[in-house]
């Protein structure tokens, strides 16, 4: 008797995947350890200085987030990895033959994946802030869950992180390479922003706002600077970004041979 492939089947045997590889966990808790670890140096190394002249913009909410960055890349990288070590081993065969329509393995690895980098993210930003909070308590930087914007953008940090891990395994996919994947994610995170120095003002100012990055910062930032997207627009642009990759990556898998 035959069982009836459903996206719940397929979402549960690569939840089982993710589960069942000791390096899964260590890359999360890499991550984990990056957010929470960098807002606490940062709370230190802050606290002597944040009531002088001219540290009037330094608060507990920017030093607890301080480690996003540094853990997007952990978390983008075992995104990368979730997709393209099956394409390494060869395991890719034996998941399409299961699944012969192929698209449900991408949105479940996507979805699972994605879900997984959320709840990481969040907890990690949750944790750095409120372990920032207990190091700054007194200091004109001290911040608290009840200030405006705070929760939404302790949820935003979780969201930007859930989508950067979506997109890890869309270039898994995409690119079937753990090496061209983890490039291409460093490169469009961390090297494009830096380039955008090179152009002309005006064209930097014009296209700075929506790269991914700095769209993803939008999403959790308290306050909107010039030139930078408002949370809902910057969510909106990475949602894009997302879609656009995710997008690339199923037309491969489908045209593809594996």
């Amino acid at each position: 008797m035959s069982i009836a492939v459903s996206p719940r089947r397929v979402a549960r045997s690569e939840l089982a995947k993710f589960e069942s590889l000791r390096s899964s966990w260590i890359t999360l808790g890499l991550a984990l350890l990056f957010l929470v670890g960098f807002g606490v140096i940062a709370a230190f190394q802050g606290r002597s200085g944040i009531d002088a002249p001219g540290s009037e913009g330094a608060t507990g909410y920017s030093m607890a987030l301080f480690g996003v960055t540094f853990a997007l890349i952990a978390i983008g990288v075992l995104g990368v990895l979730t997709s393209s070590a099956e394409y390494t081993t060869g395991m890719i065969r034996s998941t399409l033959a299961a699944v012969p329509r192929r698209l449900p393995v991408l949105w479940a690895k996507a979805s699972v994946y994605g879900v997984i980098a959320f709840l990481a993210g969040l907890a990690g930003a949750v944790v750095a802030f409120l372990a920032t909070s207990a190091v700054l308590s007194g200091t004109s930087g001290a911040v608290s869950l009840s200030d405006d914007g705070v929760v939404r953008g302790l949820l935003g940090a979780g969201a930007y992180l859930g989508l950067v891990g979506v997109i890890g395994v869309a270039l898994g996919v995409l690119l079937r390479s753990t090496a061209g994947g983890i490039s291409a994610l460093v490169g469009t995170f961390l090297l494009v922003p830096g380039l955008m120095s090179l152009l002309p003002d005006s064209w930097s100012d014009a296209i700075t706002p929506y790269l991914p990055s700095n769209a993803g910062a939008s999403i959790y930032a308290l306050t909107s600077s010039d030139g930078s997207l408002s949370a809902g627009a910057g969510l909106l642009v990475l949602l894009a970004w997302t879609a656009a990759v995710l997008a690339g990556a199923a037309y491969r898998l489908k045209r593809a041979d594996a």
